[in-house]
């Protein structure tokens, strides 16, 4: 029977795994994800692969490995996880008003062989107020989001426009694609 493993601490990911009807186990190893000199549409799944990579040495044959990265671009600036208050409030406000896009890269794994899909979602947000933003970096403290924000939470509720694409993309986790890639080698 095959086993499904998740390369990735996100609990956004495994909750959205789990809701896509998967059992499976969560497997990570600290990767360097710096992209020196990768374009910014192609560094999610740049990550994903190593991040695939560096677990492969750990799988079992009967193991399927899925890992997934999520980028967040904003006039062709990669906008990665704020490394301080400062920084996600400076995110966030760039983002305010403008449309961005949101790249998930996600590699699956088996039998010595690699399946790699790349997800893009545009996200418009009206304008964010600066109380809002910085209300909403002091109290939901998004240092471990792309970006600086989670769609899912209040300020997406209150300032995303519009969306092209999957939701669930943004979120960390384009379920459409995942869940047609692992039914088949999963059932």
């Amino acid at each position: 029977m095959k086993k499904l493993i998740l390369g990735s601490g996100s609990p956004r990911r495994r909750e959205l795994l789990s809701e896509l009807g998967f059992s499976f186990e969560v497997r990570t190893k600290n990767t360097d994800e710096s992209c020196d000199g990768v374009p910014a549409n192609e560094q999610a799944l740049f990550v994903a692969d190593k991040k695939a990579i560096a677990l492969i040495d750990t799988l079992a044959e009967n193991e399927i490995l899925l890992c997934a990265d999520t980028v967040v671009v904003h006039k062709e600036q990669t906008l990665n996880k704020p490394s301080s208050r400062e920084d996600a409030i400076q995110m966030l406000s760039s983002l305010s008003g403008h449309t961005h896009v949101v790249t998930t890269g996600i590699v699956v794994y088996h039998s010595g062989q690699f399946i790699r899909r790349s997800v893009t979602t545009e996200v418009e947000f009206l304008t964010i107020p600066i109380e809002a933003v910085e209300r909403y970096v002091d109290t939901m403290r998004p240092f471990d989001k792309a970006g600086s924000y989670g769609i899912q939470e209040w300020i997406g509720h209150a300032f995303v426009k519009r969306i092209n694409g999957s939701y669930n993309n943004v979120v960390g986790l384009p379920t459409c694609e995942v869940y047609a890639l692992l039914k088949e080698l999963i059932h």
